[in-house]
C-alpha cells in the first residue's frame, strides 16, 4: 500500500467493516474482459457469500474463473478542499482476493441466506423447496484482504 497511514492493519477493524457495509462489490475477469457486479452479502468471519439467479454473465464467468476480488466501502462523505484535486473520500474500505464456489449443501446455503436476510431485516423467513432450488448460493473463500481508511481520527 502506497500510503501506509491509511492502511488499517487491525483485523477486528476490517471484520467490522465487512459486517458493516452492505453491497459488496465483485470483479471477475475472463479473456481480458473485466465484469464488476453489486450484490448483497453476509460475512462469517472467514468466508463472503452472496446470492443470485442459477444463470447470467456472472454465474457463466465464475463457472470458468472462479477467482474474484471483493470490494465493501463504508463511505461518510466528501472532504472538500480549496483545490478541486485536493478532495477526499472519508471512506474505510476494505478490498481481498479469495476463490469462489457454488454453496451445494442446502444447509449452508439456508444459513448464507438466512444472513443475508439478517442484514435487513430481523424478520425471519423459510425458503419454498423450488426458491432454494432455482437460488445459486456462492462462497467467497478469502485468500487476502487489506483496509484502508481516510479522514477518521
Amino acid at each position: 500500500m502506497r500510503r501506509k497511514n491509511r492502511e488499517i492493519k487491525d483485523r477486528g477493524e476490517i471484520d467490522t467493516i465487512l459486517h458493516r457495509g452492505t453491497v459488496m462489490r465483485i470483479a471477475l475477469a475472463e479473456d481480458n474482459l473485466p465484469f464488476l457486479v453489486p450484490v448483497f452479502y453476509c460475512y462469517d468471519g472467514q468466508a463472503l457469500y452472496f446470492h443470485s439467479a442459477p444463470a447470467g454473465t456472472k454465474i457463466e464467468m465464475l463457472k470458468r474463473n472462479n477467482r474474484v476480488c471483493f470490494e465493501v466501502s463504508i463511505e461518510q462523505g466528501v472532504i472538500e478542499d480549496e483545490k478541486a484535486c485536493d478532495f477526499e473520500a472519508r471512506h474505510k474500505t476494505v478490498i481481498g482476493l479469495g476463490q469462489a464456489n457454488f454453496v451445494t449443501l442446502e444447509k449452508e446455503k439456508i444459513a448464507a441466506l438466512d444472513g443475508i436476510v439478517a442484514r435487513f431485516t430481523d424478520q425471519h423467513f423459510t425458503y419454498p423447496q423450488a426458491n432454494l432450488d432455482r437460488t445459486a448460493v456462492i462462497r467467497i473463500d478469502i485468500e487476502s484482504m487489506k483496509g484502508k481508511q481516510y479522514g477518521f481520527a
